[in-house]
């Protein structure tokens, strides 16, 4: 485990750019195609022609070669009913609507010993007892990578080889952001759903938090272009989705038990001594004094479908970084103090950008770790477990708590 060194305060301006997530596309990459090197896609003026007003197609800059994982799945017999679990098939090409991200380009890494924060868990530590609860495990932010997930619960031996629950009475708790970004974020959430009910069937449970980007999901369906009060001029949830990786794929395969399923996810809750929530922010204490307040006041806010309230519970999910540099300590023990549990286990804020060290906002490229475990910090107090699966990183699953 690796203490990594914060950079200075992050003073940011609140306009729709502000609720995108860190520059990804600008982390330094190593084209496999003639046209060079891969930049970012480009968000369209209006939708192409013949596409759907509220949900345009986002193109394309050049043909951006496919992840490891959709090049190693063999392509689908058309007759066949899915046998994938999440109940989608991966093919052999992009999705219809999927923006690639610097996920699916080859990535430069750097290599030196210095440049690893490694965490080695034994899935087999703390085996589950005949009796009472299981182990606990988390899993860090998906965004849409569903072969990355199967791979990452089935190394742990949560799922077989089916795709089904096998960890008998063990914990599963996913911190959030199950969609954007990746090419199939609805697979993502039928893929825990399901797991959720063959969890409980087993003993055990398998339960989700909200992460910001569920919370803009559920305001692009239910929104769409409805102007906000963001704070700084015109804002509305469709144009924070589409900036932020929202894919039409997921849109058009968005049904109503998605919906429900997302809107009664709690957003805080405390684990064997481990305060699980979303976002590296502190701004959970805006919405009540302990954990039953927070959740209750967000559930209440979401069923009430006003749009200003909830960008503003939106709004204050994305921000990020309250735990890194010399006051993070101190707002990690006001959380704990509040809430309770020992330590912080949070999502959100990738460990190589909380780290500082991947491409800037101004288009300079730095080097930036591999990631192959969670990143401790804040004095110990903080968990970070979202490995940059959308950069090219490692989607985490691991079991709490971490080996000394």
């Amino acid at each position: 485990m690796t203490q990594g060194a914060g950079q200075g305060p992050v003073v940011r301006t609140e306009t729709l750019r502000d609720f995108r997530v860190p520059p990804y596309a600008q982390v330094p990459v190593q084209s496999q195609s003639p046209h060079g090197q891969g930049q970012p896609p480009e968000m369209p003026a209006e939708a192409p022609s013949g596409t759907h007003a509220q949900h345009p197609y986002v193109p394309v800059q050049g043909q951006a070669p496919m992840s490891r994982a959709h090049e190693e799945q063999p392509p689908p017999q058309p007759a066949a009913p899915s046998s994938h679990p999440g109940n989608a098939v991966p093919e052999d090409e992009m999705p219809d609507g999927y923006t690639p991200t610097a996920r699916d380009l080859p990535v430069i890494r750097a290599g030196g010993p210095g440049d690893t924060v490694q965490v080695h868990v034994d899935p087999e530590e703390a085996a589950a007892a005949e009796d009472g609860l299981g182990p606990l495990y988390v899993v860090g932010d998906v965004h849409g990578y569903l072969d990355e997930l199967v791979a990452a619960l089935t190394a742990q031996g949560l799922i077989d080889t089916e795709g089904n629950w096998s960890a008998g009475n063990a914990r599963l708790w996913f911190l959030g952001d199950f969609t954007d970004r990746g090419p199939d974020g609805i697979g993502v959430i039928d893929l825990v759903m399901r797991l959720s009910a063959e969890a409980a069937a087993a003993g055990g449970y398998c339960k989700a938090l909200m992460g910001n980007h569920e919370l803009l999901l559920l305001g692009a369906k239910r929104f769409g272009d409805t102007p906000v009060n963001s704070g700084a001029g015109t804002a509305t949830f469709q144009a924070a989705w589409l900036l932020n990786g929202g894919q039409k794929s997921d849109m058009d395969r968005l049904q109503d038990v998605h919906l429900q399923w997302m809107a009664r996810l709690d957003a805080v809750v405390e684990e064997d001594g481990h305060l699980l929530l979303h976002s590296d922010t502190t701004a959970y204490l805006d919405y009540g004094s302990t954990i039953e307040d927070v959740n209750d006041t967000v559930h209440a806010i979401i069923t009430r479908n006003d749009a200003d309230e909830c960008w503003d519970v939106f709004r204050k999910f994305t921000k990020r970084f309250a735990f890194r540099d010399d006051g993070g300590p101190e707002a990690v023990r006001q959380l704990l103090g509040t809430y309770g549990g020992t330590r912080v286990v949070h999502g959100h804020s990738p460990i190589p950008y909380l780290l500082g060290e991947v491409g800037t906002e101004d288009g300079e490229d730095g080097a930036r770790p591999v990631v192959e475990g969670p990143h401790v910090y804040a004095d110990g107090l903080a968990i970070a477990m979202d490995g940059g699966v959308t950069m090219a990183g490692k989607l985490l699953v691991v079991q709490l708590p971490l080996p000394n």
